[in-house]
């Protein structure tokens, strides 16, 4: 039987592990007739069929999933030593790659490696938007974001940012229409703009704490989005009540284009952390980000 190319075989562990030829195509910057045709080309060297496709979904055979259990182990190994040959240069270079939400994108990533980047131009840093508790090892990202409370036991947690707060805020106008909420439950009365959370579906509830007391609010009103910043528009328009981050609303509530409410029930929490598996090895551009992104810092 001829000898498996190397990079057929890797296509393969991709493409089992997303599960999708367009999402691997994607990730290996090929066409998906290319993969195609490579995959059909590696199952008719082996002589076995590797995957089972449907219109919606690619799954391994047997045969398949026993392949991709040997060799994905292995493909990791090589990145990783790889990665630490890499140590032996001058400079620190390579690809980071992380996952994070999309305030945590632009208040802490954006701008603390905003700074330090052009010091290092063999690094390049790829940063995803996603609210879903991602799996960083099986979508194979070198860090992910999330608050302090939300990080597995089992990964390292460096936290990156201070302690955060929400708001719950509104134009000025809308409270002409309505007097202002002074307690939780005088939500109901109100027309909130909701977060749809992509893990589930659900919508975000709102959390408040007073005097020891801790409440979950699920909140009603003409609007939900999927993301933080059309909220912050659609209560500048006086569209509702949002339930934002402080500092993504400083500026406003600074120049009175909104107004909060429910101050006191709004307690800080613990902020972002970076978070990672344990290796063996990191990169040297790996630990250029760690550092820059530590906090304080």
């Amino acid at each position: 039987m001829p000898r498996a190319n190397l990079n057929d075989l890797q296509a393969f562990v991709v493409i089992a592990r997303e599960g999708s030829f367009t999402r691997a195509a994607a990730q290996l910057g090929v066409s998906q007739s290319a993969l195609s045709h490579t995959m059909r080309a590696l199952e008719a060297r082996l002589g076995v069929r590797l995957l089972t496709r449907t219109t919606r979904s690619v799954s391994t055979t047997e045969a398949g999933q026993r392949l991709y259990l040997s060799m994905a182990p292995r493909f990791e190994e090589i990145d990783l030593e790889l990665a630490a040959v890499s140590e032996f240069r001058d400079t620190p270079a390579g690809t980071v790659r992380i996952s994070t939400s999309e305030h945590a994108a632009n208040t802490i990533l954006w701008p603390k490696l905003a700074r330090v980047l052009p010091n290092f131009p063999d690094i390049k840093v790829e940063i995803t938007v996603d609210y879903a508790l991602t799996d960083i090892v099986a979508q194979r990202y070198d860090a992910g974001v999330r608050l302090g409370d939300q990080v597995a036991k089992d990964m390292i947690a460096v936290p990156i940012g201070p302690p955060l707060r929400m708001a719950v805020v509104a134009a000025p106008g809308y409270f002409g229409q309505c007097p202002a909420p002074v307690v939780p439950g005088d939500l109901a009365e109100h027309n909130c703009i909701n977060l749809r959370l992509p893990t589930h579906g659900n919508l975000l509830q709102w959390d408040f704490e007073k005097d020891g007391h801790e409440l979950k609010a699920k909140v009603d009103g003409q609007w939900t989005f999927n993301s933080s910043v059309p909220i912050l528009r659609a209560a500048l328009a006086g569209c509702g009540l949002a339930f934002l981050p402080e500092d993504m609303v400083a500026a406003e509530l600074a120049d009175g284009h909104l107004v909060r409410v429910l101050e006191d029930w709004c307690q800080p929490f613990p902020g972002y952390h970076l978070y990672y598996p344990n290796r063996r090895q990191h990169s040297s551009a790996f630990s250029v980000v760690v550092d820059a992104l530590r906090y304080p810092g």
